[in-house]
């Protein structure tokens, strides 16, 4: 793990990083992650082969963690330095009854709980239980408390990101050309040190468009002579 993990860095700073994957490398426990990971956000264990947490950093941003397909029995207290947990996905694992479970309710912010392929899904009133240990929790294993099932979180996220985001909009793309226009009297006024450069750029674009504009007349005074031509015979 400890190979891999320096490998996702590219020389980055561990503070820099906000979404780590290390699936599939191979280790029974953490090694590799460290406390430096202040800015870590999304974190992907999946089918590393772990059979203990022990070790797990202090990871204040920390709020999605996959930990499916391991042999994960116990030790969730592990996890306590990642208060801010929304998303715990320990599917797959080894985990047999509810009290293991219960280092779970320090984590107030935790809404999505997946123990999918578990033992403990065999206990009677599995998911009542569940669901009372942990009132915060809104997604159990996919489905809420009225077995409706749950809403895509990433796509959730996604929608968070561009509301966030700076789209362009049509309205942004519009150029307005009277800014194209020049005052002769500014330019007069204009202080006599100004750049030269700048003065020719801008005698240039009204050379331009006073050429446009010439064009634009001729055309509309050759169409009506035309017109006119034709009309005679």
């Amino acid at each position: 793990m400890e190979k891999r993990v320096v490998l996702e860095l590219r020389g980055r700073n561990p503070s820099q990083i906000k979404e780590l994957n290390l699936d599939n490398c191979r280790s029974t426990n953490i090694v590799g992650l460290s406390d430096q990971y202040t800015q870590l956000e999304i974190l992907s264990l999946n089918n590393v082969g772990l059979t203990s947490l022990k070790g797990f950093p202090t990871l204040p941003k920390l709020r999605k963690l996959e930990l499916s397909d391991n042999r994960i029995s116990n030790g969730l207290n592990f996890l306590k330095g990642c208060k801010k947990l929304t998303h715990l996905n320990l599917s797959g694992n080894k985990i047999k009854d509810l009290e293991t479970l219960q280092p779970l309710e320090e984590f107030e912010n935790l809404r999505v709980l997946d123990l999918f392929n578990n033992d403990v899904t065999t206990i009677d009133d599995y998911r009542v239980k569940v669901f009372e240990l942990h009132p915060s929790v809104k997604y159990l294993d996919g489905y809420d408390r009225e077995d409706r099932e749950g809403e895509d979180s990433d796509a959730e996220e996604e929608d968070v990101e561009e509301l966030n985001g700076n789209n362009d909009s049509e309205e942004d793309l519009d150029i307005d050309l009277g800014s194209l226009l020049i005052d002769d009297g500014s330019l007069s006024e204009r202080n006599p040190e100004a750049s030269p450069s700048l003065l020719i750029s801008m005698y240039t674009v009204y050379g331009l468009l006073f050429h446009m504009g010439y064009l634009l007349r001729s055309k509309h005074h050759t169409s009506l002579y035309c017109d006119a031509y034709v009309l005679s015979l």
